[in-house]
């Protein structure tokens, strides 16, 4: 942070102001000027807009006093405002208060935002407006600076309101130790903390931590500290200005301590316990006994002397025995005060730890307050009971510097900071927000295209190739039989031994791997590795002797001829085996078949992934007739009307058309989405300009496009305060599966982006880890949403076609990003929801894969044939 920034502090009678100029250095060393204005008598209790109005007034004479030639022509002049009391605050620059406490009772001001009343005053002292406002110009003409304008406070703006409490912790966090706790020991009493930012309910933000004000001194007020609330407390609650309120206070504030004990007193001396037989008028009155008499008693140690000056000097007549047991009474008074204090530090502190998980909390604590600083046993009572009460915690007392003002100058140069980085981390950010119009243009493009990939003339040329494949019904639950089920689809691939019966469906399955030589190897190679594990399956199975019908899961876009013949067109995922684009896939297989002499299987279905994934999920819904994976790729299929399938010939009933919507977008009509960071995407993978959908949706591309972006933020200084990051920098790094990790909305989140941060030898700080979140939760909604657009599109054309005016249908759904993604699943229902209000559409998780679906085609196949 680097910069002048003002702050006021309201302060009991008076008002503080202070320029604060911080360098850039760490803020180690920041240069302060600051001058203490005394308040006219009467100003506490009178209205609310003349005391706002004098604050302006003492910004006004500070300024007049302190303004240098740069603050001059500054065009801003940020503000942080101290006001400790309790408020409602709903952002760093709005707060209403809630009521009024430590003598203060100003009318018109409860309820209010005090920002904004502040901000009046000083737009007021700017003008120089007449009425309460133009005393300024009184100020103004008895300014010590020549060179001070009318009109300073033009540039004044409150950008930050907060509490002494919370000013205190951030003042205690420029001494090069992070004080996540701080406790304010003076007139009031408070505390605030780091709590985790998801146990926060009344917040929205569920990232990271957030400071609370915890406003303790109100602890109590629903009569919960009955029971050690003494007689004494009880008289000095009634005999304040707001009684029944603020109790916990009334028995910690310095405000109130020489009150406790002046009441302690008179029940004494009621009980003749005290000055037997002396005038004891001088106690009836309210305030004789102040917090400096407690101090002055209790601090002397070496005798009874000077407190039996003390009390003369108020009139009293003490004798030896009176002395000893008023100085008893004070430091019973102090020592409850302290005992307090550390209690509620500990239930603080012990709430920390736990809901850290951790096993031990070591915090630092600042502390300010005339109790912390006048009397000499509170360090030593706040931290031995608290210690005692919440032994798994380990406190380090830091005492402010101060006071809360070099906080606030902190807290407004950090927001002005952070809205400066918002404005640029936004200006990033934009072209992945996607506003409803885009996504409304993309169904209709999507829609336009699968009209051109259905009609026979257009076909050649649509971006979405809507090609047949041949399964025209789904199970009808008369299959029985076993059927083996083969499920290529990325680098892993299963074999399966699927068993359909009266009782339901059981299956047997193992996994095999495709290395990356074999993968981009020749495809002879590839096929008689597949049959290789085929036979090692029916071996371990003992199915090695029966000729059973396989049904083949090949999810590559193919041209289907057949339900068992299909010519591949294009590899993708990561393969490129030679021999195989155009050639008859099922070929292929039955090939390396006869080259291994394997009679054990009879391929009679082939399907990608996407069908496989229906038809699993049709045996269990008669409704599913879509089909959608979100994995590593992303494909959709769907049973389209035969009449519109100008491929096919024919016109009754309907078939499956598996749309191999990965390639929406590769004839350009998808440019104007496509960002910087995904064309470098692109232009990096073994098919660039193909499968451009794809690549905006899929696992295979998400953590590249983050990378990339983390990348653009690390060259304009946003992350990692602009350090090089060199591993950053090698392609793939930066794994889908770290968007998942850190978009989970629990309160550890960070810490496991930080763990991942680690990985990648990267130095993250809070601030960070919260950007990087962003980032990925941009990215990810965009493919939820891209994702959603394509799907409204199929939704809306089924629900035409069959001239329906609310259409029902089940979605079976795969892949590792849907079911994954913690907010994957959630984007992508809610935005097809508004994009498609007529439809009314369920999710069905297909749990076993698409292999399954692939020997229900088989049976459904064998069925048929038989």
């Amino acid at each position: 942070e680097k910069g002048n920034f003002l702050v006021v502090e309201l302060c009991q009678n008076q008002v503080r102001t202070l320029l604060v100029t911080l360098y850039g250095d760490g803020n180690m060393s920041p240069h302060m000027v600051y001058k203490i204005f005394d308040m006219p008598e009467g100003m506490m209790q009178g209205e609310g807009e003349a005391l706002f109005d004098f604050i302006a007034q003492c910004l006004s004479k500070f300024l007049a006093e302190t303004a240098t030639s740069e603050i001059r022509e500054a065009t801003t002049l940020p503000l942080g405002f101290v006001f400790p009391f309790s408020c409602q605050q709903t952002r760093l620059d709005k707060a209403e208060l809630l009521s009024w406490s430590k003598g203060f009772s100003c009318s018109g001001v409860v309820g209010k935002d005090v920002v904004q009343l502040l901000q009046s005053a000083i737009n007021k002292q700017e003008v120089g407006t007449s009425g309460k406002g133009s005393s300024w110009l009184s100020l103004w003409k008895d300014r010590k600076s020549s060179q001070f304008t009318p009109g300073q406070l033009r540039q004044v703006e409150v950008v930050a309101v907060m509490n002494d409490t919370v000013g205190t912790m951030m003042t205690c966090s420029m001494e090069g130790r992070p004080c996540e706790v701080a406790v304010v020991a003076d007139k009031g009493s408070n505390c605030c903390f780091m709590a985790e930012s998801y146990l926060v309910e009344t917040a929205d933000e569920t990232s990271g931590r957030m400071c609370v004000n915890t406003e303790w001194g109100c602890f109590g007020d629903d009569g919960i500290l009955n029971d050690v609330f003494t007689p004494f407390d009880e008289s000095v609650d009634k005999e304040s200005s707001n009684p029944g309120q603020k109790r916990f206070e009334k028995m910690v504030g310095t405000l109130y301590v020489g009150e406790i004990v002046r009441h302690a007193l008179i029940a004494l001396t009621a009980e003749k316990a005290l000055f037997t037989g002396a005038d004891v008028a001088v106690l009836k009155q309210k305030g004789v006994f102040t917090m400096k008499h407690v101090l002055d008693i209790i601090n002397n140690e070496d005798g009874i002397t000077e407190v039996k000056k003390i009390l003369e000097s108020l009139g009293l007549q003490p004798n030896e025995r009176d002395c000893g047991r008023v100085q008893q009474i004070c430091r019973a008074v102090m020592g409850r005060a302290a005992t307090l204090h550390a209690t509620g530090l500990a239930a603080i502190l012990s709430y920390m730890c736990q809901t850290r998980d951790l096993e031990t909390l070591m915090v630092n604590v600042g502390v300010e307050g005339e109790l912390y600083t006048g009397y000499p046993r509170f360090e030593e009572i706040l931290l031995s009971v608290s210690r005692l009460l919440a032994p798994e915690c380990m406190p380090t007392l830091l005492p402010s510097r101060d006071g809360s003002g070099r906080g606030a100058a902190m807290v407004a140069a950090v927001a002005l900071r952070l809205a400066a980085q918002r404005r640029a981390v936004d200006e990033v950010l934009a072209p992945l927000r996607l506003s409803r119009a885009d996504l409304e243009k993309v169904q209709a493009l999507m829609r336009q295209e699968m009209d051109r990939g259905l009609c026979k003339e257009t076909n050649p040329t649509a971006s979405v190739r809507m090609l047949p494949t041949y399964v025209t019904h789904t199970p009808d639950g008369t299959e029985r039989g076993d059927f083996l089920a083969l499920d290529l689809g990325g680098t892993n691939f299963r074999v399966l031994v699927v068993r359909v019966t009266e009782e339901g469906i059981s299956m047997a399955s193992e996994i095999y791997v495709i290395p990356a030589t074999i993968m981009q190897g020749t495809g002879e190679e590839l096929f008689d590795h597949i049959l290789d594990c085929i036979i090692d399956f029916q071996m371990k199975q003992n199915l090695v002797t029966q000729m059973l019908p396989l049904g083949f899961t090949f999810s590559f876009p193919c041209q289907q001829v057949g339900l068992d013949k299909a010519l591949l067109l294009t590899w993708t995922k990561g393969f490129s085996a030679s021999g195989c684009v155009g050639k008859d896939v099922v070929q292929l297989l039955r090939d390396a078949a006869k080259r291994k002499q394997h009679l054990g299987m009879q391929v009679v279905a082939l399907v990608n992934d996407t069908v496989g994934t229906m038809m699993a999920c049709g045996y269990d819904d008669p409704k599913c007739e879509i089909g959608l994976i979100v994995g590593t790729g992303t494909n959709a299929c769907y049973m389209e009307e035969m009449r519109n399938v100008g491929t096919v010939e024919g016109d009754q009933g309907r078939m499956c058309i598996n749309m191999e919507w990965g390639a929406f977008g590769d004839n350009g009509c998808l440019d104007h989405l496509f960002t910087h960071f995904d064309k470098v995407v692109d232009e990096t993978t073994i098919n660039p300009g193909k499968q451009r959908f794809e690549k905006l949706i899929s696992g295979m591309y998400l953590g590249e496009i983050v990378r990339q972006i983390l990348m653009a933020m690390v060259e304009k200084q946003l992350l990692f305060k602009g350090r090089p990051c060199p591993k950053l920098e090698t392609r793939n790094i930066f794994q889908t599966k770290f968007l998942s990790t850190i978009e989970l909305s629990n309160g550890l989140a960070l810490r496991q982006i930080r763990a991942i941060l680690n990985e990648l030898e990267l130095d993250a700080n809070f601030e960070d880890s919260v950007l990087m979140r962003e980032v990925c939760q941009a990215v990810s909604l965009r493919a939820a949403q891209l994702c959603a657009a394509g799907l409204a599109a199929v939704v809306e054309k089924m629900r035409e076609n069959r001239g329906l005016d609310q259409l029902s249908v089940t979605v079976g759904v795969d892949g590792t990003l849907y079911k994954l993604h913690p907010c994957f699943s959630d984007n992508l229902q809610k935005t097809l929801k508004d994009l498609a209000p007529k439809c009314n559409v369920t999710f069905m998780l297909s749990e076993d894969g698409s292999g399954k679906g692939a020997a229900l085609v088989a049976a459904v196949a064998d069925r048929a044939a038989n």
